[in-house]
């Protein structure tokens, strides 16, 4: 028997020939590749999320369990009693989950809210974002990974893509997948979609040309069309396409993006009326990602007084008017009530910032109350570190991409300080004095605290607090990420008015019976140097939206001696909570007014001033511009362009050989032309009849009925004579010579 009609038996008994069966393994083996790149693309998203608020372990101990209860069950189970199994998965993720949240969020979850989650999942809420995100994301994932691979088991392979395309819309929809992990689940969905349609059909991977050209499709569109801020690579020199420190700080709403390059906008935002200047908090952030900061938990709704700090207070009243639209509440740290217009639909965050239902227009005001605390670093030090647990739970997390090096130098630059403040203390004056100030930096590359410890000489706010705040949490310290504005500029004994330039990152650090207490490493001197040169510029070109009545640049965001201004005792003669040891005539600290402007050579520019060598493209856009190709170059495989275009090419010159051969070769060389110039030949159609329809009379006439003549011979026949082999190459040769313009211009 001929290999052609040898059979073998299939799975189920059925007989197929095995280029039937080689066509339909090839076609699970690019299933399975496909569902794999699915399946990480998912799971790699959800592993983020549990390596950023601990549990890997367990994340990958139910990955782990989910596939091998797969396997299992795909072989002896029926569908429905594998979605029973799915739908058990769900509850008892569901359950496990309720059961590690604390009670006072227990107490919040009510048929409502959990409907009003799910729909804010679905439209843009990060899974960072929910409380006991770690436990959430391990709940999760068995389900999806069980359903997919037991119908890959099944060899479903178009069900298995949709369960896992299912996983990974959601991540994308929380918007916690970017878009290089989706498009490679994109990819892998697809793939699992062809190879199943390939092995339904029989038709095995003779359709991988259509699917390269739609993945390639995918890839080119997904890196033109998407938009992902931050995306692209911060320039060195801050200008006016970079993002405001206002923008990337106060108006980040629920997340903290550490980005390169920032610009100051000298806009006057408010006014504040306060008998002492503080920090104008407006939010605080408790998980790290490595790469920014997230809030955590839902705001609930201000339903008036709130709790003050544990320990001593005083009160601190403030009277805010808006100068422009502001979609924040700037409020001394701790508020406890806010009136006016804007305490009817005003909210408060977990970590007990406020929050406005609505923008505040210009002419707007409203009144807060604040406690401050009065503790003085006696009294810090007398704290102890009796934490409770819902502080240490949300305020010591550290991501995996927390560098041993960077706890290393934290315990060395802690050294033997006795009490989390004087640790706290040793961190910020370390910061101060090794790091100089800058709103020129290039975009962090990897951990934001280890980049800046270990790879970058300056930095601005963002860093110097995201780094302090990491330091003293590795070293068993809980603090946290705080935005809002420095004080601003006086314009009165009691008032003073706030600038877009003033928005400003610190830290907060916890002591138990006082509270959170402000600590600011960025170097002052150079911070308050780099505002007023941007508010005299804007000034000096005209902007009218820098100044109100009764300002004059006199005094702009001054350094507040003390971590609440007024109420630090400083008689001990060790630096108090915030002070900033750092000074203009400090040359670690200063740095040039070109680094803190953004002057010094432009874009396009050598580090000499000279012109700079073109830069390569980026790895990104290498990958995209291959994709791009292969895909074009399967779409012409596709279309016949490239068989077309080689036979043309093939038939402009002739290697000789014997009689026979070159006759043979002449006549396929003359079909090629054929085909160009007329039409294909068609099925069942001789040689004689092809040539005869479609070129006699109009092109070569008797020529080419002899070249066809001569192939009937060599291939059919007794053979032909070399000089009629001759004769036939020659007259196909002058009809090539004809039918290319570019050799009939050169011949």
């Amino acid at each position: 028997m001929s290999s052609r009609g040898r059979q073998r038996a299939g799975p189920s008994g059925d007989t197929r020939s095995l280029g039937t069966v080689g066509r339909i393994d090839g076609s699970r083996a690019l299933a399975v590749v496909g569902l794999a790149a699915l399946t990480w693309a998912y799971v790699s998203v959800l592993w983020r999320v549990t390596d950023v608020v601990g549990g890997s372990v367990r994340f990958a101990a139910a990955v782990a369990v989910a596939l091998g209860l797969a396997v299992v069950v795909g072989r002896v189970v029926g569908v429905r009693v594998a979605v029973g199994v799915t739908a058990l998965l769900v509850a008892a993720g569901f359950a496990g989950y309720l059961l590690t949240l604390p009670a006072s969020q227990l107490q919040l979850l009510t048929p409502d809210r959990i409907i009003n989650d799910t729909i804010a999942l679905l439209t843009g809420l990060s899974i960072l974002r929910l409380v006991g995100a770690g436990t959430w994301a391990t709940a999760i994932v068995p389900a999806p990974v069980f359903l997919s691979w037991y119908l890959a088991v099944r060899r479903r392979y178009g069900l298995a893509a949709a369960a896992g395309g299912a996983a990974l819309a959601l991540v994308v929809l929380t918007g916690d997948a970017d878009g290089a992990v989706t498009l490679v689940g994109v990819v892998g969905a697809a793939l699992s979609g062809a190879a199943s349609t390939a092995e339904r059909h029989g038709t095995g991977l003779r359709q991988v040309d259509v699917v390269t050209v739609v993945v390639a499709a995918m890839i080119v569109a997904a890196a033109t069309l998407s938009v992902v801020p931050g995306a692209a690579t911060s320039p060195v020199l801050p200008d006016r396409d970079s993002p405001t420190a206002e923008a990337s700080l106060v108006e980040a709403d629920d997340s903290v993006e550490v980005v390169g390059s920032i610009r100051l906008s000298p806009s006057v935002r408010f006014r504040v009326e306060s008998e002492r200047a503080s920090y104008w908090q407006t939010a605080s952030y408790d998980r790290y990602t490595g790469d920014g900061w997230v809030r955590t938990g839902e705001a609930s709704a201000y339903e008036g007084q709130l709790a003050g700090p544990p320990g001593e207070t005083r009160a601190l009243r403030q009277l805010v008017t808006a100068e422009d639209t502001i979609s924040v509440l700037p409020a001394a740290w701790k508020p406890v009530e806010v009136s006016g217009d804007v305490a009817t639909d005003a909210s408060v965050t977990p970590q007990g910032n406020l929050r406005p239902g609505r923008s505040l227009r210009p002419g707007e005001t409203y009144g807060v109350r604040s406690r401050v605390p009065t503790a003085d670093p006696g009294d810090l030090r007398r704290a102890g570190t009796d934490y409770p647990e819902r502080v240490t739970d949300a305020y010591l997390q550290l991501p995996g991409s927390t560098t041993d090096r960077v706890r290393e130098l934290s315990a060395e630059v802690a050294g033997d300080a006795e009490t989390p403040y004087d640790k706290a203390v040793a961190i910020e004056r370390y910061l101060e004095s090794e790091k100089q100030y800058s709103l020129s930096v290039p975009a962090p590359s990897g951990d934001v605290a280890d980049t800046f410890l270990f790879e970058r000489e300056a930095g601005y706010c963002t860093y110097y607090a995201t780094t302090m705040v990491v330091m003293l949490r590795s070293q068993g310290v809980p603090a946290r990420f705080a935005t809002g504005y420095t004080p601003g500029e006086a314009v009165g004994d009691d008032e003073r008015v706030v600038r877009g330039l003033d928005s400003h990152a610190w830290v907060e650090v916890y002591f138990p019976d006082v509270g959170w207490i402000r600590f600011d490493p960025t170097p002052s001197g150079p911070r308050e140097t780099a505002e007023t040169a941007r508010l005299t510029e804007a000034r000096q070109g005209g902007a009218t939206d820098v100044d109100v009545a009764g300002t004059n640049g006199s005094e702009t965001t001054p350094s507040i001696q003390g971590g609440n201004p007024g109420e630090i005792d400083v008689s001990e003669g060790v630096t108090p909570v915030g002070v900033n040891v750092s000074s203009n005539e400090n040359p670690n600290t200063t740095g040039t007014e070109e680094s803190r402007q953004g002057g010094g050579p432009g874009p396009g520019s050598g580090s000499d001033g000279g012109p700079s060598l073109p830069s390569l493209p980026s790895t990104r856009t290498l990958l995209v511009g291959v994709a791009a190709l292969l895909g074009v170059t399967a779409g012409a495989y596709r279309t016949g362009t490239v068989e077309r275009t080689a036979g043309l090419l093939a038939a402009q010159f002739q290697r000789r050989r014997d009689p026979d051969t070159d006759a043979v070769r002449a006549y396929r060389r003359l079909a090629v032309l054929l085909e160009r110039r007329y039409r294909p030949r068609r099925s069942g159609e001789t040689p004689r009849g092809y040539v005869e329809s479609v070129a006699t009379g109009m092109f070569g006439g008797d020529d080419v009925e002899q070249v066809v003549e001569l192939y009937e011979r060599a291939e059919y026949g007794h053979g032909v004579s070399a000089a009629e082999a001759d004769e036939a190459v020659a007259t196909v040769d002058r009809l090539v010579r004809s039918a290319t313009p570019i050799r009939r211009r050169f011949r």
